[in-house]
């Protein structure tokens, strides 16, 4: 295997992306997007013809043609797609990285027949899906979900609430985590489901096109069918899942958000002038310039390594995920506040896309594992790899 072929191969098919679809598509509606807190059709139209919906899939469950001969390719293609999608807009990012999510749950635990069900629909861009966790008072500790499935029947009822569920106003179908007497349960959740009640939560401090919602269950019965994977599978293996490819996707995009702020100030800083001469020319400036350059290399390179990683299953393959996710969404923090400050008033104002950056940057040091749950799981491999 040729490593830096495939890395070159995946760049060609990043730049391909971005030219094609994001910058084309996506771009465009990035503003609209934040300020109707919704992503129009013919984005999302565009992101179907282009099979953003079943990249990142197995080639058995729909996914793109030569994935399972190539897994490392295909893992590093999947996440320049999203570099390319964080770059153009960091809510439609996160919609497709929030659809793979709930679909490589139900790609890696679903039975024959809900992947014969389901996968078709999801690898087309028909039906949406999203993953169904976090609660009011439950963010990190999945195991301590309120929610709660009784057994009924052959079936199960489910009574409960879940906030903050990105895409939760939007998705057709919800990977679901309940509590129940025999542990964790993961459950399929259509979105027109009797008894379930969606309640969008509105003006989001940034990545307003997520379309986040709080999801309440009122006796919501489902059938036996509708179990993914075992009882007790809910949280470390369904959800796990579910989690580590969001990880891995968000830090791809993370790249393309700081990509794009800093593409923003390199155009800035060589055109602005002050004291007779474009403050690009300036050394703190540069000092800017290069910290930010630099550290969205390093975050690339990161990535990179997480996806061959995850192409070649390592053992190590969550680690790296997990590695990457955490460095990539700290550096656009800091990548989204230099680009601002190299604006100046400018950066701060509805004339440039910089004040949407620094808020939707903000989003990512949260979103799949807050920076401080991140450092502790890094820790806790650490300490698992420690020669005896």
């Amino acid at each position: 295997m040729n490593i830096a072929a495939e890395v070159t191969a995946a760049q060609a098919d990043a730049r391909a992306f971005w030219e094609g679809v994001a910058q084309a598509h996506v771009a465009p509606s990035a503003r609209q997007i934040d300020r109707d807190s919704a992503v129009p059709e013919a984005v999302m139209a565009a992101l179907r013809e282009a099979g953003a919906f079943a990249s990142g899939f197995p080639e058995a469950f729909g996914g793109p043609a030569g994935s399972q001969s190539d897994p490392v390719g295909a893992a590093l293609a999947h996440g320049a797609m999203h570099e390319a999608l964080g770059k153009a807009s960091a809510s439609v990012q996160g919609v497709v990285n929030v659809h793979h999510m709930g679909g490589s749950a139900l790609a890696r635990w679903g039975s024959k027949a809900q992947k014969a069900q389901w996968g078709p629909r999801l690898t087309s861009g028909e039906t949406r899906c999203a993953i169904a966790i976090t609660e009011s008072e439950v963010g990190s500790d999945a195991t301590a979900v309120r929610t709660r499935a009784v057994a009924d029947g052959d079936g199960w009822v489910v009574n409960g609430e879940k906030a903050w569920i990105t895409c939760g106003a939007s998705a057709d179908l919800f990977v679901l985590i309940a509590a129940s007497d025999d542990g964790p349960v993961a459950l399929l959740l259509p979105s027109d489901a009797p008894g379930l009640t969606i309640a969008p939560i509105p003006d989001m401090l940034g990545c307003r096109g997520y379309a986040m919602a709080r999801l309440l269950l009122d006796d919501v019965r489902f059938p036996a069918d509708a179990l993914l994977g075992k009882p007790g599978f809910g949280v470390t293996y369904v959800a796990s899942t579910g989690l580590d490819s969001g990880r891995y996707n968000l830090a791809w995009g993370c790249v393309g958000l700081a990509e794009a702020c800093r593409q923003a100030a390199l155009a800035y800083v060589q055109r602005r002038e002050q004291f007779g001469q474009p403050i690009g020319e300036f050394q703190l400036v540069q000092q800017l310039v290069a910290r930010m350059t630099t550290d969205i290399h390093a975050a690339r390179l990161m990535c990179q390594s997480a996806g061959v990683a995850r192409g070649q299953r390592a053992m190590t393959a969550a680690k790296e995920a997990t590695m990457a996710k955490y460095f990539a969404s700290t550096m656009v923090n800091r990548v989204a506040k230099d680009a601002q400050q190299l604006h100046g008033a400018s950066g701060i104002g509805p004339e440039t896309p910089l004040e949407m950056y620094f808020r939707d940057a903000r989003i990512m040091e949260v979103i799949e594992g807050t920076t401080q749950i991140l450092e502790i799981m890094i820790a806790k491999f650490s300490y698992q790899e420690r020669p005896a």
